[in-house]
């Protein structure tokens, strides 16, 4: 988890929530954590289609067929 000192998090707040990941952020101040920011979890409707256009599928799904090792 990322932490940031708590002037950096004022200074940079709506680029730092653009970039927020699933890990989240720990703000801090004097460097002990004060505060931790994580992203908001949507309903599971949200997923539906969520990685679409992000995966391939490059074989028949539908199929056993033979794997190939790397």
């Amino acid at each position: 988890m990322r932490k940031i000192e708590a002037v950096k998090f004022k200074e940079q707040c709506l680029a730092l929530l653009e970039e927020l990941d699933f890990g989240g952020l720990i703000v801090t101040k004097r460097g002990e954590p004060v505060a931790r920011v994580l992203p908001y979890q949507g309903d599971d409707a949200d997923l539906i289609g969520s990685l679409r256009h992000k995966i391939e599928v490059r074989d028949d799904l539908m199929t056993t067929g033979s794997w190939r090792e790397s």
